[in-house]
């Protein structure tokens, strides 16, 4: 089982922080994955060069909307930064008409990377709340199909919804996403941002959150799933230090 973390590069301080805090955890993480975020400065690419690759699979996120296929500037990020893993995601357009985006489908990105990239691994998205079931198994057949060969997902918070979309996802590298929330008001951000539908004994509390990150991280052991931590803004030390990473 691998187990990823995420760091968002809010700022290269920031980073820093977390990269510094994620080697404190020993051998419990080996990827570590960044997210492509416009209002921050620092491109997810850009800390290939701080991270070490020889202890961590490094996985930057590449926004389908940021790349027109045609132009080949993709193709120019990934050689310049020897890259030997991408998450590619369709991303969010973005609020007024700050910047310039393009209508590029993630379907027509990963296959055009695939044959560009023939042994380079391509991670995909897939999101258990935005549509339903069979629409979204659908959709991720579809990125499959055109190459990529491992999918990170959305956060679950439903023990049960993950076991049915883990039987679908046989065969593919997958990554369970945990994402703990342990305020109301981040709870209801899910909910209307995301579609998060929560079972009824969800708590907005550390207790619950640890709880079960340990029965996902248990059941990934028990069906060859993996683990990806988005930690967001909490407490590290007080949610990792009982965590039973492997």
């Amino acid at each position: 089982m691998n187990i990823s973390f995420e760091i968002v590069p809010r700022s290269l301080e920031a980073f820093h922080e977390q990269y510094a805090y994620v080697q404190t955890l020993d051998k419990g993480i080996n990827l570590i994955n960044v997210p492509d975020i416009q209002r921050f400065e620092t491109r997810s690419w850009e800390l290939a060069t701080r991270i070490d690759r020889g202890k961590y699979r490094f996985i930057p996120h590449f926004r389908a909307i940021d790349f027109k296929i045609e132009s080949g500037e993709l193709y120019r990020v990934i050689e310049q930064y020897q890259l030997d893993n991408v998450l590619l995601v369709t991303g969010d357009p973005p609020e007024g008409l700050k910047r310039a985006y393009y209508n590029t489908d993630v379907v027509d990105l990963i296959r055009a990377v695939r044959q560009r990239f023939p042994q380079l691994n391509i991670y995909a998205g897939f999101d258990p709340h935005r549509q339903g079931l069979q629409d979204e198994c659908d959709y991720t057949q579809r990125k499959a199909d055109a190459g990529a060969t491992g999918f990170f997902s959305q956060p679950f918070y439903d023990h049960r919804l993950i076991e049915i979309y883990a039987e679908h996802m046989e065969g593919l590298e997958t990554y369970i996403g945990i994402s703990p929330i342990t305020t109301l008001a981040s709870k209801h951000y899910w909910e209307v941002k995301n579609k998060v539908k929560f079972p009824k004994d969800f708590r907005p509390d550390y207790d619950w959150n640890v709880e079960f990150a340990n029965q996902v991280i248990a059941s990934a052991v028990s069906n060859g799933w993996n683990v990806y931590f988005m930690p967001i803004r909490i407490d590290l030390n007080k949610y990792f230090a009982r965590i039973n990473l492997l």
